[in-house]
């Protein structure tokens, strides 16, 4: 297999995993994600040791963008308070698009269970990152507790996301008076 050729069925595997597991779940058979991508099962195990591997690189490679995607630019001017709430601003504009299925990272993480795996260790890591950023901006903010708060936040935010994502509740109006009471009551500026 060419340098090329190795490179292509990469991308089109990752894009294949990205889209069936957000849509099926991570239980999604080696078999589909090989159709899927037009790839061989034996090219995908030349290019990634187990299905694991393939679903953390999938991730991985989608991490940047979804982080870039809900938090604010690092030279942003804003107070701290306008920064967190811009991310859930993000996710309340994220969560009506009609395919919509709630954080993939969330999902991942509550699908496999076992926090060894190489998939949930990359979601772990986005959704620690996120909860540090909270933390960060907490503690710009003037936050009484801000470990606490960035607790909270995530809750919020991971709760919302699931509740949209199985179309349970549509977090419209919900979500801002939600965090708007937190960072009162932690006194955010």
């Amino acid at each position: 297999m060419t340098t090329e050729a190795k490179s292509n069925s990469r991308e089109r595997l990752l894009e294949a995993a990205a889209t069936l597991t957000y849509r099926d779940g991570v239980n999604i058979g080696v078999d589909a994600l090989c159709k899927a991508a037009g790839v061989s099962k034996r090219s995908m195990y030349q290019l990634f040791e187990s299905k694991g591997e393939l679903l953390a690189a999938s991730l991985e490679e989608r991490a940047a963008s979804y982080v870039a995607t809900l938090l604010p630019t690092a030279d942003d001017n804003r107070p701290p308070r306008e920064r967190i709430l811009h991310v859930f601003e993000q996710a309340e504009s994220q969560a009506g698009a009609p395919d919509f299925q709630g954080c993939r990272y969330l999902a991942v993480q509550i699908e496999l269970k076992d926090q060894s795996h190489p998939a949930s260790r990359v979601a772990h890591r986005v959704k620690e990152n996120l909860t540090a950023f909270f933390r960060a901006e907490a503690e710009q903010g003037g936050a009484s507790d801000p470990d606490l708060l960035a607790r909270q936040l995530i809750l919020v935010f991971d709760g919302a996301s699931a509740r949209a994502g199985i179309r349970a509740d549509t977090p419209t109006g919900l979500i801002a008076p939600t965090v708007t009471t937190l960072l009162d009551a932690a006194d955010v500026r």
